[in-house]
């Protein structure tokens, strides 16, 4: 993949997506964390954490995409990214963080909660990152200032304009696809068939968002029966 190539720069846009909407809640186990400590403290606490949980993340991130280069992973990490995609949509993301009252505490609780709650966001990127490293690299530089300073907002957005969590679990699902079509055991047969890798990819993000909206509004009504 050359730099800054089209190919490049749409699977950066793509990192970005995800890591926004899979760890836009990271400020919110920041904040959990280190609620319990002195003001003065708390600031150590938010820097030294989110620079282990980034750290944990990267080499994370570059294991996994070492791993996918082994036929057949692709395939399974692309079924399991469809699943998650599909979760986005109907389930609602619990932030059980303790409050801890020491700053080393403090942070190791962050880089554990962020290690344990970023698997999907791992994959997710390591499956649009195609086997680039920079690209994992630069996405994580672009969004973890984002997420850092930002995700208290960017919740807020996703809160007031839903449209912004479909258009995640879109680019997830096409995400999700193009792992697949692209895995060693089955690229041969789409390549040959073409129309297939591309009707795939349509119904993979169609079905996803229209059984997620339709999950969404089934629980919505179980929730209000009166409404």
């Amino acid at each position: 993949m050359e730099l800054f190539s089209y190919e490049f720069l749409t699977a950066l846009v793509s990192i970005v997506i995800i890591d926004l909407v899979l760890a836009g809640d990271n400020a919110i186990v920041i904040g959990l964390a280190a609620r319990n400590l002195p003001k003065q403290q708390q600031k150590k606490v938010i820097w030294w954490g989110t620079a282990g949980a980034i750290v944990m993340r990267a080499l994370a991130t570059l294991a996994v995409v070492w791993l996918l280069k082994i036929p057949g992973l692709l395939l399974i990490g692309g079924l399991i990214l469809i699943w998650i995609a599909y979760k986005l949509l109907v389930e609602e993301k619990e932030h059980e963080v303790e409050a801890v009252d020491n700053m080393w505490a403090a942070i190791r609780t962050i880089v554990i909660a962020d290690t344990v709650m970023g698997l999907d966001n791992v994959l997710a990127v390591a499956g649009a990152a195609h086997n680039s490293y920079l690209l994992v690299v630069l996405g994580l530089l672009i969004s973890v200032p984002i997420i850092v300073w930002g995700s208290t907002l960017f919740l807020k957005l996703m809160e007031k304009y839903p449209v912004i969590i479909y258009i995640g679990s879109g680019v997830l699902a096409f995400t999700a696809a193009k792992m697949i079509v692209d895995d060693k055991w089955v690229k041969p047969f789409f390549e040959e068939n073409a129309w297939l890798q591309y009707g795939l990819m349509i119904v993979v993000v169609l079905g996803v968002i229209l059984a997620g909206k339709w999950a969404k509004s089934k629980k919505k009504a179980v929730a209000n029966p009166s409404s």
